[in-house]
């Protein structure tokens, strides 16, 4: 169903709308969960993994807009779920939800969105609204689903209109784990599900939880490590009272700068006790305002498992120059104009050229702003995870 700048009349068969913050309304059909919700639109380019996508904790309080029209014709899984915690609140797609075709469905993705209590709207012009979030931002939203189709309209557009918005919104500490967990599980294989993590490897890496997934645990165990997670807020003593080695600093959702009132300082001081770090997307976020530079609000911000990015710098040897092709999420990124002598830049992306990596020199501590445990390309950025744990032996 089409755009409009103005509010239409509503279709008779749209039992779904998503209503922005300028009054418009798009007419859909819903699905999954009934109710509404708020959150920033956003959309992905994934042509998989959108189950994945639901339920990574960096897409808390957004709505996804999937530009693939087939989404939901794989079904859902137990095997999928990147986090138990907050994910996305709806998504928005083309094509009515299909009946699954796959070996690995245990279930309808319909019925997986209502039981994870999220909201999800078909029938929508996905290529109109990812234009108009290209043109004019990433806007506010509700998105609703009667089954009667019945909707309040103005207050869904007042609703939309009063919520503040991720720009200076701690999210991190909404989906962060509360207590201490000593990780158990090991990397997936067909046929035999996930492996268990021992607790006897070594080295100790001890990873701060600002709205994990899964799989990057996994990733850090198959490196070779023994992962404890902790909450976000946990102090620098009391990291340091469990004898890591390395220090892994998470993905996560919201504003980096709100999160870094309370996680800078921690940082800062594991840099000044020389402890090697390795940080992703938030967690890259983070490590750079402990040096100094600065965050801002993307445009449209970085969404896709098909986003290249290249090596620079002078630390690469012969590979600098080299492409992967990484899985990215995030709204906010580390502003390159602000980066201080003491950081160096590693990454960039060939869509933007924004950062997209950073190493703290004379340290053992870097960051890249994609997710190399989404495995993309697929295996183009497993060596971060190896580089991290490698650099940790001996």
């Amino acid at each position: 169903m089409a755009l409009s700048a103005s509010t239409p009349a509503q279709p008779s068969n749209a039992t779904g709308c998503l209503v922005l913050a300028d009054g418009t309304v798009i007419w859909g059909r819903g699905f999954g969960a009934s109710g509404d919700a708020v959150g920033e639109v956003c959309f992905n380019t994934s042509m998989t993994g959108y189950q994945e996508v639901m339920t990574d904790p960096s897409y808390a309080a957004q709505i996804v807009t999937f530009t693939f029209p087939h989404i939901g014709n794989v079904g859902a899984n137990a095997e999928d779920v990147e986090s138990a915690v907050e994910g996305a609140v709806g998504c928005v797609v083309r094509e009515d939800v299909t009946e699954p075709s796959n070996f690995r469905s245990l279930e309808r993705f319909q019925e997986w969105m209502e039981r994870n209590n999220k909201i999800g709207l078909s029938g929508v012009d996905t290529r109109a609204l990812t234009r108009r979030i290209r043109l004019s931002g990433a806007p506010n939203a509700v998105i609703a689903h009667s089954p009667d189709g019945k909707f309040d309209i103005p207050a869904l557009v007042k609703r939309a209109q009063e919520w503040a918005g991720l720009e200076g919104m701690d999210l991190a500490i909404r989906v962060s784990r509360e207590h201490q967990e000593n990780w158990e599980g090991g990397y997936w294989r067909l046929g035999h599900g996930y492996g268990r993590a021992s607790r006897d490897a070594t080295p100790h890496v001890v990873a701060i939880d600002y709205g994990s997934k899964d799989n990057i645990f996994r990733n850090l165990v198959r490196a070779g490590a023994k992962v404890t997670v902790v909450p976000a807020k946990t102090t620098y003593d009391e990291i340091m009272a469990l004898k890591p080695d390395g220090v892994f600093l998470s993905n996560g959702p919201g504003d980096p700068a709100a999160t870094g009132e309370y996680a800078v300082p921690v940082i800062q001081k594991l840099l000044e006790a020389d402890m090697p770090l390795f940080g992703i997307c938030l967690g890259h976020q983070m490590l750079a305002l402990a040096a100094g530079a600065k965050t801002i609000k993307m445009h449209q911000g970085h969404r896709g498992a098909n986003h290249p990015v290249q090596r620079v710098g002078e630390s690469w040897g012969e590979t600098t120059g080299l492409v992967e092709i990484t899985s990215m999420n995030h709204g906010f990124a580390v502003d390159a104009e602000t980066l201080p002598d003491s950081l160096e830049q590693t990454h960039v992306s060939l869509f933007d050229g924004s950062n997209c990596g950073i190493a703290v020199k004379g340290k053992r501590a870097f960051g890249v702003q994609y997710h190399p445990e989404a495995s993309p390309g697929p295996q183009d950025s497993f060596y971060l995870f190896e580089k991290f744990v490698g650099g940790l032996q001996g």
